[in-house]
């Protein structure tokens, strides 16, 4: 299997699993992914979302994404937070999401936990201060160099689990990582590995 950069349709190169022919996963890789967060409601998103890909493809959530936002008031924490009961209810019937009432409720306990965690600065503060240099700037080559979990992501995942956070686990905070931009891991052979390195350049100078 080739785990290198591969061209695309437009002749860009892009990493192998952004799924070429699949013009929304591809998008998703070109626009998204890598691309440093700081906002609260972004960050909460991308967490409950790789919660529920656990045992399932990025790109089956990818195209749901439309029908999560609808379901869970576009990850407003504030309004997901006040979710009770009927609304899981609501949610187990509603076939546009994935139907696990384990990450349904696992969604609407994160969302209390990052308002409990506004006291304290607020989820971007505590997952960035992981970070304090900056995001981590990869020089991957191949997909066979890019691990499942790292010791950032344990520790993030630690520091969730000890504030009421559930269904973050090392490798799904990890790819959460990956997709926010705290990493690059873009190969160095990906049209989007240098624009990734420079919004990463961006932020750390606000951070650091």
């Amino acid at each position: 299997m080739n785990t290198a950069a591969a061209p695309a349709d437009d002749e860009r190169r892009r990493c192998p699993w952004a799924g070429i022919g699949d013009t929304e996963y591809a998008r998703y890789h070109d626009e998204e992914w890598g691309v440093p967060l700081l906002a609260e409601r972004d960050l909460f998103e991308k967490l409950v979302l790789e919660g529920f890909q656990a045992g399932l493809s990025w790109l089956t959530i990818l195209r749901k994404r439309p029908a999560f936002r609808a379901a869970f008031a576009n990850f407003d924490i504030p309004t997901v937070a006040q979710f009770g009961e009927p609304d899981i209810d609501r949610l187990m019937t509603d076939h546009g999401i994935v139907r696990h009432r384990g990450k349904i409720e696992a969604a609407i306990s994160n969302a209390r936990a990052c308002l409990a965690l506004r006291e304290t600065g607020g989820l971007p503060a505590l997952i960035w201060s992981h970070f304090p240099d900056g995001p981590l700037r990869h020089r991957r080559t191949s997909t066979s160099e890019i691990p499942s979990a790292t010791t950032h992501s344990k520790a993030v995942s630690k520091a969730l689990k000890a504030r009421g956070f559930r269904f973050v686990g090392p490798t799904t905070v990890y790819a959460c990582l990956q997709s926010a931009g705290m990493v690059n891991d873009h190969l160095v052979t990906c049209h989007r590995h240098g624009p990734c390195d420079q919004l990463q350049e961006d932020v750390r100078a606000r951070l650091v």
